[in-house]
């Protein structure tokens, strides 16, 4: 198993955890640039009444807070689902060196399902990403989920 795969599996158990408490399954994970996971949430916006409680949105949150900088170049964030647009331009401002995600999201990626905005040359910083990475784990998860909830 290589790093990438151990961090996404990280991930994966956040997600879990967010699903068990009836929250859409999606768990992220920040680690720094000597491979130290220094941060990890899970979805909780239902929880904190707060629509910005996304699981990338509370790990940068938690990595800034930690590094006392609101700057994170050479992290990278191991997401299960791709990015929506919000999640996506917070990483931008972070200047995450690279964002791994698991399933595609074709409603609201926006890292290629719907936008590309980490390569939009209108921003001013590039955010690299790689997606698929566990993508029929990560998917498994999010539909099973929303069988059980119709």
């Amino acid at each position: 198993m290589d790093e990438h795969e151990t961090y996404m599996r990280e991930a994966l158990i956040e997600a879990e955890k967010g699903g068990l408490e009836g929250e859409v399954p999606v768990g992220a994970v920040l680690v720094s640039p000597t491979g130290d996971i220094i941060a990890r949430d899970h979805n909780r916006p239902i929880a904190l009444n707060d629509p910005t409680g996304h699981a990338e949105i509370l790990v940068l949150r938690q990595g800034a807070s930690r590094l006392e900088n609101y700057r994170l170049p050479g992290h990278v964030l191991y997401v299960s689902l791709e990015p929506c647009v919000m999640c996506v331009g917070a990483m931008i401002q972070a200047r995450l060196s690279l964002v791994v995600y698991g399933a595609a999201d074709p409603k609201g990626g926006a890292i290629e399902s719907v936008y590309r905005l980490g390569t939009d040359s209108k921003l001013n910083h590039r955010l690299e990403a790689q997606g698929g990475l566990l993508a029929e784990e990560c998917r498994a998860l999010v539909q099973a989920f929303f069988r059980a909830k119709r």
